[in-house]
């Protein structure tokens, strides 16, 4: 009878596990779909020959759009709360600064235990392709444009421009919108600029005479 007993509280444990799991796993299929869809995009450019490896990573690839916003999701219900709360300022901010933190702690987790699987799966060209397809590929436009505004631009120069934006793109891989990774861009882009001024760079005039450069350009090919 006691054998039994136990057996009923672990078959109701196990149920509450399941229900619980399933919750936290419930995403609308409209945007299971688009996540999926988004997902093959950028494994469509791996050339996996293996179907049920390319399908695995797609799903890695998927689960972790669908994982991000979920923490994204849970940041903003927090701050919802905290805002409509009878808190003072001081507390209200400190408790905001918490949330953020904790977020931020829970991205970086994510994103390391992300990495790990996708370096299971993939060679580094093509984790290296999954995060330019997750970040539009903005690092090598990026990294073009300044090569082709600065063609001067040292061997030194080059190295910190590529290493800034691999690392905005180490960023921007976690933000939830196009708006936001761009931002993450933006900002390291901020950085190169602020590093090229203080090599003696004039980039209004550098970016002026590039722009030039490209109608000059677009109007000669436009005459052929």
């Amino acid at each position: 009878m006691k054998k039994n007993k136990i057996l009923s509280l672990v078959s109701i444990l196990l149920i509450l596990v399941s229900v619980s799991n399933a919750q936290e796993t419930n995403f609308d299929p409209e945007y299971i779909k688009v996540t999926n869809e988004r997902a093959q995009k950028i494994v469509d450019e791996l050339e996996i020959p293996n179907q049920q490896k390319a399908l695995q990573v797609r799903n890695l690839i998927a689960e972790q759009y669908r994982a991000l916003s979920k923490i994204q999701e849970k940041e903003e219900q927090q701050v919802a709360v905290l805002k409509a709360s009878n808190l003072s300022d001081q507390l209200k901010e400190s408790k905001k600064e918490k949330i953020e933190s904790d977020i931020d702690a829970a991205t970086k987790k994510l994103h390391k235990k992300y990495l790990k699987n996708l370096n299971k799966e993939l060679n580094t060209e093509q984790v290296t392709k999954v995060k330019d397809g997750m970040t539009y590929g903005v690092v090598d436009i990026t990294y073009a444009g300044y090569q082709d505004m600065l063609p001067q631009l040292t061997k030194e120069e080059k190295k910190y421009i590529y290493k800034n934006l691999v690392e905005a793109r180490e960023l921007a891989m976690d933000a939830g919108s196009s708006k936001e990774k761009h931002e993450w861009f933006g900002k390291y882009k901020g950085r190169i600029n602020n590093y090229l001024s203080k090599r003696g760079y004039d980039l209004n005039a550098e970016s002026a005479a590039w722009h030039k450069r490209i109608e000059a350009k677009k109007e000669a090919e436009g005459h052929q």
